[in-house]
């Protein structure tokens, strides 16, 4: 499969990881300090602060959108694997596929669906884990 992804693609997705990283952690922490560290030279005046506060702003609007889109992608992903998995598997009903199409009462009658079967699965092997001396 040819993967062709475009600049803002790969750009957030290499901003997303190196964000994610502990150097960059430490790189945010260093810059707070240093400006701290800097108030008493500017007399912590309103240009002090509005450096930070601008710039944190920016920063994290224009993080905000990378991120969201480096999780669309890897959610859309795992979206197909999953329907590709339910695809694959006989017993599986193909009637799960696409789910996240669904809206909320659908998908909150499935999850009870879902629920049950699973209560009924924990009662079977509870009953065949401690059998009654019936």
């Amino acid at each position: 499969m040819k993967t062709k992804h475009s600049a803002f693609n790969k750009i957030a997705r290499a901003v997303a990881k190196f964000s994610g990283r502990p150097v960059c952690f430490v790189g945010a922490v260093l810059v707070i300090v240093l400006w701290a560290v800097s108030g008493p030279f500017f007399g912590f005046n309103d240009t002090w602060q509005l450096v930070i506060n601008t710039g944190t702003t920016i920063v994290t609007f224009l993080m905000v959108f990378l991120i969201q889109s480096t999780q669309n992608s890897d959610t859309e992903a795992m979206q197909i694997k999953l329907d590709e998995l339910i695809r694959a598997i006989e017993p599986a009903r193909n009637c799960m596929l696409s789910l996240e199409e669904l809206d909320e009462e659908e998908l909150d009658a499935l999850r009870k669906e879902f629920d049950i079967l699973a209560e009924k699965a924990r009662q079977k092997q509870d009953a065949q884990q401690h059998p009654s001396a019936g």
